[in-house]
């Protein structure tokens, strides 16, 4: 908890009333305005405590008006009504007067950033800027000076762009300046020059006038108009994210202007601001772009000018504020994130920024108010000041400097003291439980107790008090710096620089302990038992022994950088009472871990309490290892202490990072966690830290004390203790341990058992554990130590605890529970024997096992818990959770609520009547109310007995018949019955779905037409009794057999059916006939079928009864076409069992015979395919002509036989216009290895290149693939085939010499025509070289050489070979024409299409022969 100390300045006698304040931005040093109507006006400066500094006094016949201090120097500037400007320094005095410049009153006074600019503006509108050097020294007269006629109201500088300098260092760094690295490491920066970590200095700035106007002075000095606003200009800030300019007036009209680069502004908006008027406003902003106003009201309002948001904070009685009082100022702290605002009775209100970056809230909740501080007077100014955050209020009289100081508070030797004022002291003796007052002339900022002594200090002073009855007795004091302080028995212990001196209570140095330069300054100090554990500035700790009569080294000093790099600056020390283990905080923002150092095995190892766990360098025992830690997770440790004589004890207060102790932090806190834990741990050498227990801080405690067994104990404030804690009747509460509850006031000897047995448990010993505590014979400890085992989880421990203990019950609850497969639900049934109802609701929580936990709020009466429970995380008991709700609201008398939940449960349709039967009134209206809603009470209950003993027959009869409820149908029908309307009791037997009632009716009483309706409505029993009935009856037989085959009794709606010769009615049983009826029925149907003509149907029944070849044998007799459908049906599968693989072949050549016959070659092949006949399913293929399923089956099949077949079917089509058909025969060919057939084939091509294009070059390279071909195949008859071969090649070898004579023509055309004549000579020239061809060569060339007659001689020739010859085919029309014309006798053509009808019917003879040798 922290207060504010208040010091009233030290102001001289010759001062008046203080009129304006000024802190300095970094130094606390504060600056006070003062008035007197006699002497004039004056100056003081005065320090952090309120010291006036004699040497600083300025006095003038006249009043100051504006005060403003240097951003960095100690130097501050003064405006006076005359138009004087001053500047004094700190703490020297000295005075330097500004050349005269104003002649009016000064108005304005602002300082740059960096402070190189001083600003002067007065009251006639004259404006003066001034340089400064870097010693804070006047750089001769202005620089600049601009009249504007108008009385100057407010001036503000254009911040700069930032980062331009760190971004200036960070390169240097990276490119190795090790004075550059230097400066960014906070050790060595103190070393060299500081680290700039601003912007540059913005030398641009914006002044007001009174009369509206806003100039813009640039870097140069030139001065121009920017905005014009309606009324005297009272403030301007700049919104640096937005670069908006922010203007407001005196009579509160806020204006934003978008500045652009040549001076010029645009307005974005302006708006009215709510205040009082007539009343000064006092307008703070901050760098978040919050505008705060004050004017004289009960509230103060913010705008968030960045959201565009407004809103107001008040005043809250309840903390001590009064009605009606009202706020006049207000400053805000940036550092702190703190609002202060001073009201007119003397108090001042703080707000704290809540922040929740996370959440969408109210703006309203991200303020909360504190406690006021209360001074005297009327409170007119306040301002925020200094690099300590001090907080200065004037109170017309005199100015008080506010200083946030957390309560010191204390624990040692079972004296606790706790500071309730800044000079009071509460303390309380636990072992005399007695409490004493302790009132201090000073301000206290510390105070250490033993069980003889109180020392206190202030930071200046240090005094010693000893009880002496009822009073304490001021047994010494002294003067001493030191910021810290320890006691230990008759020894004080206080730092100075590279020392701690040990003093005796009057203050006198007996020894001194010596620090090294390297091992820095002692800045933290703390005692436990004999030792004593100093940390330095530097992150050095040593570690002293106290036992002997001087302090002896029990450890070398010990840097624990060496051990933990960038560890930072240390913040507590605590050492236990053995001195072999030091707990450390260290800053950090926030650091989360907790260090430990082993001073006998130098190692220094940590608790991340960020994640909840320990690193590998700690041990933990199994069990916990098993267990998530996930409460102690996201936290940070703010206190820590040892057990004063425990050990291994220690005990850490954690708070989430985003609780209100850790305000700046921007997490969000997660649901169900605690904002501040107190864990405890067993820290020793052998094992590492062990968490031992862990449980929220109770409500009404302020902070953790001290830990010493068997209790915790806390600070408090006054009416909001803990009331489970143990507490004193002031301002300390003390809490058992979770081992020692019940055993608060047990001896030493058990004390000590009991810790060794949780500390062997929390190991894993268990047999160190029960060796321990074998000697104990008191059930309240074994019940403790049964305790311990919910928190560790050893339910093996636990039985030995409950066997001691004689509890019985438990003892049974938890074997029962070991059905349960979740450690964490059979710890619970634990904890609920134990009457841990806490620790087995977090269990059931952790495990998930919400019906458990639903089961247990239930049994606890935490009725509202169990719906959200069954709501949220249940819902499969969420019905019996609302009726068991509504059972106990009705216990307890409350039956409108009961009604609620009774609805919630569905069971209100029973319920409801039952729990309102004794009070027929209001069960009539609530069945009316229900009788007119959409979710009628008896839509679907059984249960209207209830009502019929309360109303009339007819009006139940109307709710039936209106709503067809069957338990009001059920009932009515038996009402009918007895009263012999047989009619309305079958009607409403009907209604009530009760139709073997309605049966029994129909056939007693004969109503035969509404039996069979009824009958179809009913069961398969209920039909076959009707049927019966109809049967024996021996009328409506074709009921008898629909009701049969209804009621699945095929066999016997056959017989019926057969016998009666109801042949529809046999169709419609036959269609509900499958593979799965009786054989023998399908049979005998499948002969009616037959007898009677009905073939299909007939095959279908066959089919079905698994009789294939008799369906088969059935389709062929009836020439019935079996369709694909039938086939497939007909079609055995592989896995079946109804026929061997050779039968199921067999009936599926069969089917594919059929097919054949029928013409139906695609489903032939399909079934010769499943019956593994390729062969067969290609001849059919080829039947059906369909090429590409010709194409597709060869390549699928890969079997020579087929693929010789595909190709040989090719041939058949014209291939000579399809290269993909001929592409195909090739590669059948080849893989079905005929190389006869494929050189075949290729002569075959080779004809059809000479015949029809007399291509003799690709008719060569056929012939010689087809000899290629016919080598390597083998030949029925060797004779044969090298005859063939021989052919082959005299045919190849004549072809190649007439290519040859056509190519030799060009070059030589006489060899050209020898060789064609010599190949004319060739007695079996065609067909391999057609005589035509021949012939044609040479007519052509002799008619180009002009020998007409040899030609006209060569013609004569080949007509005398080919009298039908067309000669036109071999001879071009040119060469006849001009043959004819050289002869002069016309030429015998003979028949134009002759050689062409001899060629084409050459190819029809071989077409012959290919379709002969596909056969």
């Amino acid at each position: 908890m922290a207060v504010y100390f208040d010091h009233r300045i030290e102001a001289p006698e010759s001062s008046g009333g203080p009129s304006q304040v000024a802190w300095h931005p970094t130094q606390p040093v504060l600056a006070v305005a003062s008035n007197s109507p006699t002497t004039g006006g004056n100056i003081d400066l005065y320090l952090q405590q309120g010291e006036h500094v004699g040497s600083c006094h300025v006095d003038r016949p006249f009043q100051p008006t504006v005060l403003r201090w240097h951003p960095t120097k100690p130097l501050l500037a003064l405006g006076w009504e005359t138009g004087e400007v001053l500047l004094l320094t700190h703490p020297s005095g000295e005075q330097t007067p500004l050349p005269a410049t104003h002649t009016a009153c000064i108005t304005l006074l602002e300082w740059s950033s960096s402070g190189s600019r001083l600003i002067t503006g007065d009251q006639m509108g004259v404006l003066a800027l001034w340089k400064v050097d870097a010693r804070g020294r006047l750089q001769g007269s202005h620089i600049v000076k601009h009249d504007y006629t108008k009385p100057l109201t407010y001036c503000i500088f254009r911040p700069a762009p930032p980062g331009e300098d760190v971004a200036m260092l960070a390169r240097a760094a990276v490119g190795g300046d090790e004075s550059a690295l230097d400066m960014f490491n906070w050790r060595k920066a103190g070393n060299g020059p500081p680290l700039k970590m601003g912007p540059q200095e913005g030398l641009v700035f914006y002044v007001g006038t009174a009369d509206g106007k806003v100039h813009c002075v640039d870097e140069h000095g030139r001065s121009s108009p920017v905005l014009s606003v309606d009324g005297s200009i009272q403030k301007l800030f700049y919104l640096k994210r937005r670069e908006v300019l922010a203007v407001v007036t005196e009579t509160l009209l806020l204006s934003q202007y978008t500045l652009g680069p040549e001076g010029g502004a645009q307005e974005l908006m302006k708006v009215k601001l709510s205040g009082k008027s007539g009343q000064s406003a006092d307008i703070v902003s901050t760098e978040t772009g919050l505008l705060i106003t004050a004017t004289g009201e009960q509230v103060i309002r913010l705008w968030d000018l960045e959201r565009d948001d407004n809103y107001v904070l008040s005043l809250d009685e309840s903390l001590g504020f009064e009605k009606g009082e009202v706020l006049n100022c207000v400053s805000y702290c940036t550092a702190k994130e703190i609002l202060a605002a001073g009201t007119n009775r003397g108090r001042i209100a703080l707000w704290r920024m809540v922040s929740q970056p996370n959440t969408r809230t109210g703006t309203k909740a991200q303020w909360k108010l504190q406690t006021p501080t209360e001074i005297e007077g009327n409170v007119t100014q306040l301002q925020w000041g200094s690099n300590l955050n001090l907080l200065a209020a004037n109170s017309v009289t005199t100015v008080l400097i506010l200083c946030e100081h957390v309560m010191s508070a204390h624990f040692g030797q079972q004296v606790a003291a706790v500071q309730l004022t800044p000079s009071q002291l509460s303390l309380t003796m636990f072992n005399t439980n007695s409490h004493l007052t302790l009132r201090s002339d000073m301000h206290i900022k510390g105070v250490c107790v033993t069980k003889d002594t109180v020392t206190v200090w202030n930071g200046k002073q240090v005094t010693v008090y000893e009880p002496s009855g009822a009073t304490l007795r001021n047994t010494g004091s002294f003067l001493c710096e030191s910021q810290v302080l320890a006691v230990h028995d008759e020894n004080i212990y206080t730092v100075e620089p590279n020392r701690v001196q040990v003093r005796t209570p009057q203050g006198t140095v007996k020894q001194l302990l010596a620090f090294s330069e390297a091992e820095g300054n002692p800045v933290l100090l703390s005692v436990c038992q004999g030792y004593l554990v100093v940390g330095t500035d530097t992150a050095h700790i040593k570690v002293f022994d106290l036992t002997r009569r001087e302090a002896k080294a029990h450890c070398s000093a010990k840097n624990l950088v060496d051990l933990t790099p960038n560890l930072g600056a240390l913040r507590s020390v605590k050492c236990n009472a053995n001195g072999n283990q030091v707990s450390i905080l260290v800053n950090g923002r926030p650091d989360h871990r907790m260090y430990f150092y082993d001073v006998e095995m130098d190692t220094l190892s940590h608790f991340d309490f960020f994640t909840g766990r320990p690193p590998s360098g700690i041990s933990q025992a199994d069990d916990t290892e098993r267990r998530p830690l996930t409460e102690l997770s996201e936290r940070c440790p703010v206190s820590h202490f040892w057990d004063e004589n425990e050990p291994r004890l220690f005990v850490c207060e954690t708070v989430l990072v985003n609780s209100p102790q850790m305000d700046h932090l921007d997490r969000p806190k997660q649901d169900g966690m605690a904002d501040v834990l107190v864990v405890t741990f067993f820290c020793t050498q052998e094992h590492g830290l062990l968490l031992q227990d862990s449980y929220p801080k109770p409500a009404g405690l302020q902070a953790l004390l001290a830990l010493d067994v068997p209790y915790y104990y806390f600070t408090c404030k006054p009416g909001e203790r803990d009331p489970e804690a143990e507490e004193s009747p002031h301002m300390v509460s003390r809490r058992a341990l979770r081992d020692f509850q019940g055993l608060e006031n047990c001896e030493k000897a058990t004390r000590d058992a009991m810790l060794n047995f949780s500390f062997y448990l929390t190991i894993g010993n268990m047999d160190e554990a029960f060796k321990s505590i074998k000697l104990i014979k008191s059930e309240a400890v074994w019940e403790n130590m049964a305790r311990m085992c919910v928190k560790n989880r050893r339910l093996d421990v636990a039985r030995v605890c409950l066997g001691n203990m004689g509890n019985a019950r438990a003892a049974r609850a938890l074997r029962e529970a070991e059905a349960e497969p979740e450690l964490e639900a059979r710890v619970a049934v634990l904890a609920l024997q134990l009457g841990m109802l806490e620790d087995a609701e977090k269990l059931y929580k952790c495990c998930g096992r919400f019906d458990l936990l639903n089961k247990f709020y239930q049994a606890s009466g935490q009725w509202q818990q169990a719906v959200e429970t069954a709501e949220t995380h249940d819902r499969i008991h969420l019905r019996t959770t609302y009726y068991s709700y509504a059972k106990y609201l009705e216990a307890i008398g409350d039956k409108s609520m009961a009604l609620v939940f009774f609805e919630k449960s569905d069971t209100h349709r029973f319920e409801v009547p039952r729990m309102l039967l004794d009070d027929a009134l209001s069960l009539e209206i609530y069945v009316n109310k229900m009788k007119d809603n959409a979710d009628s009470l008896f839509t679907t209950d059984s249960r209207l007995l209830m009502i019929l003993k309360i109303l009339y027959i007819s009006q139940a009869s109307e709710i039936a018949n209106e709503t067809g409820n069957r338990a009001a149908s059920y009932h009515l029908a038996r009402q009918y019955e007895s009263q012999e309307e047989i009619k309305q009791s079958v009607h409403f037997y009907t209604r009530a779905q009760a139709y073997n009632n309605a049966i029994r009716l129909c056939k007693e009483n004969g109503l035969d037409d509404q039996l069979m309706n009824l009958a179809l409505l009913s069961n398969p029993e209920d039909m076959m009794e009707a049927a019966c009935y109809y049967e024996e009856k021996g009328s409506h037989m074709d009921r008898a057999v629909m009701l049969y085959h209804k009621a699945g009794h095929f066999s016997k709606a056959l017989e019926v059916a057969f016998a009666t010769e109801q042949f529809s009615a046999l169709q419609l049983i036959a269609e509900d006939l499958d593979e799965t009826s009786d054989p023998a029925l399908l049979a005998r149907c499948s002969d009616f079928f037959i007898k009677h003509d009905q073939y299909e149907k007939a095959v279908e029944l066959l089919v079905a009864a698994k009789k294939y070849h008799e369906a088969l044998q059935l389709c062929l007799d009836q020439s019935l076409t079996i369709t694909e459908d039938l086939a497939e049906s007909m079609t055995v599968t592989k896995e079946s069992k109804d026929l061997s693989e050779e039968a199921r072949k067999e009936l599926l050549e069969r089917i594919a015979d059929c097919c054949m016959r029928q013409g139906n070659y695609h489903l032939a092949t399909k079934k010769y395919t499943q019956a593994g006949n390729k062969l067969k399913a290609m001849r059919a293929l080829l039947k059906s002509g369909d090429t590409e399923k010709i194409v597709f089956f060869a390549g699928v099949s890969r079997q020579k036989e087929i693929y010789i077949m595909a190709a040989n079917y090719l041939q058949s089509l014209d291939w000579r216009k399809d290269p993909e058909i001929m592409k195909n025969i090739i590669s059948f060919y080849t893989k079905g290895r005929a190389l006869d057939l494929l050189a075949g084939f290729y002569e075959a091509c080779a004809q059809v290149e000479i015949d029809d294009y007399q291509n003799y070059e690709k008719a060569l390279g056929a012939l010689t693939e087809a000899y290629k071909c016919l080598s390597k195949a083998k030949g029925r008859s060797p004779d044969e085939h090298e005859a063939r071969m021989a052919e082959l090649q005299h045919k190849i070898t004549l072809v190649k010499r007439f290519v040859q004579a056509r190519r030799l023509y060009e070059d030589d055309p006489g060899e050209a025509v020898r060789l064609c004549e010599a190949l004319l000579e060739e007695p079996d020239l065609d067909p391999a070289v057609r005589i035509g061809d021949a012939y044609g060569f040479l007519v052509e060339h002799h008619c180009q050489q002009g020998s007409f007659q040899v030609a006209y001689r060569k013609l004569e020739d080949l007509q005398k070979l080919l009298p039908s010859l067309n000669i036109s085919y071999y001879v071009s029309q040119g060469s006849l024409d001009a043959l004819q014309r050289a002869v002069g006798l016309p030429l015998g053509r003979g028949q134009l299409s002759g050689r062409g009808d001899r060629r084409d019917s050459g190819g029809e003879e071989d077409e012959v022969e290919e379709d002969e040798a596909l056969v």
